[in-house]
């Protein structure tokens, strides 16, 4: 009878978890999703993104967080702006996802490309029970040559094959490179016991105060130093830069930029300029060429 009760309980208590934890999902969804928010810490490009642990001695293990910049370059630098795409609630985490969440979510390419294997002809087939069962040493001789003949011509094939898909990855896995630059990030908030029941927007807060800026970006409030800022492109009188521009396109409208830096990001070329204009410093970074991030801070 005992036993009986207790599953009744159980059925019940995972009953009413579902309707809370689907409304507790939304209230998050309505609150953030949506909004500029402003990160303290490099992000990595991938949707493993950053794993924080607010119930923990250590919240965040720098060890993972060092290897995933190392492999997948950064997304989103410190003190730029970006909007929260997605809030996502799990039993034990919590997705806050930022510009869209990463790269190698579902429907992203892997960037492996696997070489097709040649088939043996019914030729080839044939030779080989021919080879077997003959007799005569002279024609035996005969026939494996020709088999032999056709087993390197197959050979050949599998290694053009796998030259054209070796060389078909090397590109995709650049092309991805470049892509993964402008894919967003993400946190992972991870509780150990899972997460709390009726968890509100503030508890969010607390747990990604260290890495995350909750005021609006356009907040106006004084601040101190030179503060970054994602320009949003108005289409003002004489134009403005904006992603995708090319680097000549970007000098037409700044001129030669007073600072250049390069770095590598994977096998990613990264070019930083700085530019002069007015008051203002704006800051862009190019990949083969292209502006795939810029910031403007006052003088």
């Amino acid at each position: 009878m005992q036993k009986a009760q207790c599953a009744v309980l159980s059925v019940c208590f995972l009953a009413a978890a579902g309707p809370a934890r689907a409304q507790s999902e939304a209230a998050l969804k309505d609150y953030f999703e949506g909004k500029s928010v402003r990160v303290k810490i490099d992000m990595p490009a991938t949707q493993e993104g950053i794993d924080v642990y607010p119930d923990a001695r250590k919240p965040l293990d720098f060890g993972v967080y060092s290897n995933r910049l190392k492999s997948y370059g950064v997304s989103i630098h410190n003190g730029e702006s970006v909007m929260v795409t997605r809030v996502r609630l799990k039993e034990k985490l919590i997705e806050f996802q930022l510009g869209g969440g990463g790269y190698g979510t579902f429907g992203d390419d892997s960037g492996t490309v696997t070489a097709p294997t040649a088939s043996k002809t019914q030729r080839e087939k044939d030779l080989e029970k021919a080879v077997k069962n003959e007799t005569d040493p002279a024609r035996k001789r005969r026939l494996q040559r020709e088999l032999d003949d056709l087993r390197r011509e197959r050979e050949r094939e599998d290694a053009h094959n796998k030259s054209i898909a070796e060389a078909t990855s090397e590109a995709k896995k650049e092309r991805i490179a470049v892509t993964r630059l402008h894919g967003g990030s993400r946190f992972n908030i991870r509780y150990q016991n899972g997460v709390p029941p009726g968890l509100e927007p503030p508890g969010i807060m607390r747990a990604l105060e260290e890495y995350v800026d909750f005021a609006p970006a356009t907040d106006v409030r004084p601040q101190r130093g030179p503060q970054p800022r994602e320009v949003i492109p108005m289409q003002p009188p004489g134009g403005d830069i904006r992603k995708g521009m090319t680097l000549e396109e970007v000098e037409a409208l700044l001129g030669k930029p007073t600072r250049s830096t390069a770095r590598n990001e994977g096998s990613v070329r990264v070019v930083s300029n700085t530019y002069k204009r007015g008051d203002e410093i704006v800051t862009a970074e190019f990949v083969q060429g292209v502006l795939t991030k810029y910031s403007i801070t006052s003088k």
